[in-house]
């Protein structure tokens, strides 16, 4: 009798811990899909306004531009690879 009431509650702890843990994997992918649709707008964002070279080309601007093109380029071949 004791077995099956400790079995039990074994099996409720483990369907609980079960049900919350994929609760939060769930959550998470959800972010991660949305940040990384967030990456590639900002990367067709940056690449509409630079269309025509301006930023890129100007000395000062241009290092931070690309640098900042650069960093938004790697994550999205990181969420693209991942996802």
């Amino acid at each position: 009798m004791i077995g099956y009431i400790l079995l039990s509650i074994i099996v409720l702890i483990l369907g609980w811990t079960t049900f919350n843990l994929t609760r939060k994997v769930e959550r998470l992918e959800t972010w991660i899909e949305d940040y990384a649709q967030r990456i590639q707008e900002t990367q067709r964002a940056l690449k509409e306004i630079d269309s025509k070279g301006n930023f890129e080309a100007d000395d000062e601007v241009g290092v931070i531009f690309t640098s900042i093109k650069e960093a938004i380029d790697e994550l999205n071949e990181i969420t693209e690879t991942e996802l």
